[in-house]
């Protein structure tokens, strides 16, 4: 075998591994279905507990890097706690040792088979749950494959003399060991490729544990790259959960490090074969990391919050101010969901402040938090109207107070349509960011003015709502014909400027679909402060 054909054995052989793994993956968590979600919901305070879920799912999905950024992810949507993530992080990189061991036992001879085996119930089956488990077998094929065309490419390298002198420095040098298992893992985005080259190595009689042990440590260091890339933009506790994770694992690492004149002999102890202590090794220290870690968790929540200060703005889901058990008191009842409503205007108004400043001055978390408030606000209408709809079947209500109740479900619809506007604000200003659109001084000036009319109009048709104050619900559908004439008028500057060729015509596209929101936005002002006046 030349050089050439060593290189693209071993590069190839890693495709193939990589590939086998993702399919084989693929194929659990189709045939697994929601189950990888559930398993979540399992989720208690109890650290134990978050051990097991995280070993479990992390069995199943096949990569300790998409469990962990799965948990940046719940985190960041406020659906788990860090403490709850502890448990979860350590126990995935527990189950991530499984790939290991299956590579152990060496089954390259039926990896033809399980290939044939798989493409013909991917090609053949018409059920789902057969191709699924073709895609498992497939997948399977592919990655023994791959660690075969490893080995074969690794036997040559054995007669290179550098190589022998560079396993000698790694035996003399663990750190060194430990930076190249962290930068080949952060490379390769996975720690089970890394442990699967080091098992390759051993297959071709290269090396031994003494040379592979500093490597695989750095490769559980380098496995954390992913979740702190996804970390970027999310909420601070997202952040500290990603950092959670690199911290468990130097710290493990260091530990071992320290330890590995002690854990060498044990490893050789549980097997002859080196490609099963590569794999051993890799479940034993991390099992060992977790239960010398976890009763510390309480400590290293405390040093991530130490090293990322600060908290993140809590936006309250559900109701704070409706009770069902208000429904046997209509006049507490009216009372509180007016309470709820004036709160679900006020989030509308937020988000429409906050998208006009992100419009002019974008910044990627506001736009995020938006998001986040869209989809409360819609749940609040939901959730509101089921309420103020079982109030209206009580049977004790008044024709006046079932009048009542008609403008609630208006005044709901107007506010949740003023979100979606904000929203729209918020995807064109995406757009404009994005695309890197110029807009002209004076179309800027001319939709501060414009923005300044709506948000003003908005917030007293709120404070009509909410105070029943019928003079300023006056004022609000005064202004309704102003703001009608002054979407025309910058729209006619607009078509000016475009024809005199100062306005950049995609920009031109956003500034008349803000123009267009914004006035929607004082016709759904008008319309609260209409029912205010029918009140």
């Amino acid at each position: 075998m030349n050089k050439l054909d060593t290189v693209f054995s071993i590069i190839g052989g890693l495709g193939l591994f990589l590939f086998g793994m993702k399919t084989m993956a693929d194929g659990l968590q189709k045939a697994t279905g929601e189950s990888t979600k559930k398993i979540f919901e399992l989720l208690t305070n109890n650290r134990i507990l978050g051990v097991l879920v995280g070993l479990i799912v992390t069995a199943i999905i096949q990569s300790s890097s998409a469990t962990t950024v799965m948990v940046v992810g719940f985190v960041n949507a406020g659906l788990m706690t860090l403490k709850q993530a502890v448990g979860v992080i350590m126990g995935a990189n527990i189950g991530t040792t499984m790939t290991a061991q299956l590579i152990a036992f060496k089954l390259t001879n039926i990896a033809l088979p399980a290939i044939a085996i798989g493409v013909w119930f991917n090609l053949f089956s018409k059920k789902k749950s057969l191709k699924n488990i073709g895609h498992i077998i497939l997948g399977f094929g592919f990655l023994f494959m791959g660690m075969n065309l490893m080995e074969s490419g690794f036997k040559p390298i054995a007669q290179i003399p550098s190589f022998s002198r560079l396993i000698v420095m790694f035996s003399d040098y663990p750190l060194l060991g430990v930076l190249i298992g962290f930068l080949l893992t952060a490379i390769v985005q996975s720690s089970s490729a890394t442990i699967g080259i080091l098992q390759a190595l051993a297959l071709s009689g290269q090396i031994d544990i003494t040379f592979a042990l500093p490597i695989l440590f750095g490769d559980n260091i380098g496995t954390c790259v992913t979740a702190l890339i996804s970390s970027i933009g999310a909420n601070i506790t997202a952040k500290r959960a990603a950092l959670l994770h690199l911290i468990f694992n130097i710290v493990g690492t260091f530990i071992f490090l320290f330890l590995l004149p002690v854990f060498t002999p044990i490893i050789l102890k549980t097997s002859s074969n080196p490609v099963r202590q590569i794999a051993n090794a890799h479940t034993m220290f991390n099992i060992a990391n977790t239960i010398i870690q976890l009763p510390f968790a309480n400590l290293l929540v405390g040093l991530v919050t130490r090293l990322i200060p600060g908290e993140d703005p809590i936006i309250e889901r559900g109701f704070k101010y409706i009770d069902t058990r208000f429904l046997n008191t209509p006049v507490i009842a009216f009372n509180q969901v007016t309470k709820e409503i004036v709160r679900m205007a006020k989030l509308a108004e937020e988000n429409l402040n906050d998208s006009i400043e992100v419009f002019l001055h974008y910044n990627e978390h506001t736009v995020k938090t938006i998001y986040e408030k869209e989809e409360i606000i819609n749940e609040l209408e939901k959730n509101i109207s089921k309420f103020i709809s079982e109030l209206s079947r009580s049977g004790s209500l008044s024709i006046s107070q079932l009048n009542k109740i008609t403008g609630y479900y208006n005044n709901l619809n107007d506010i949740e349509r003023v979100a979606d506007h904000a929203k729209n604000i918020i995807e064109l200003a995406e757009i404009k960011y994005e695309e890197k659109l110029p807009f002209t001084d004076i179309a800027i000036d001319e939709l501060n003015c414009m923005f300044d009319k709506v948000r003003t109009v908005f917030n007293s048709a709120v404070r009509a709502f909410e105070t029943l104050d019928k003079r300023l619900a006056d004022e609000v559908i005064a202004y309704e014909n102003e703001i009608d004439e002054m979407e025309k008028r910058l729209r006619m500057h607009h078509i000016e400027r475009l024809n005199m060729g100062l306005c950049y015509p995609s920009s031109g596209v956003i500034y008349l679909d803000i123009i267009s929101n914004l006035e929607r936005v004082g016709d759904h002002a008008t319309n609260i402060a209409h029912t205010v006046n029918e009140y």
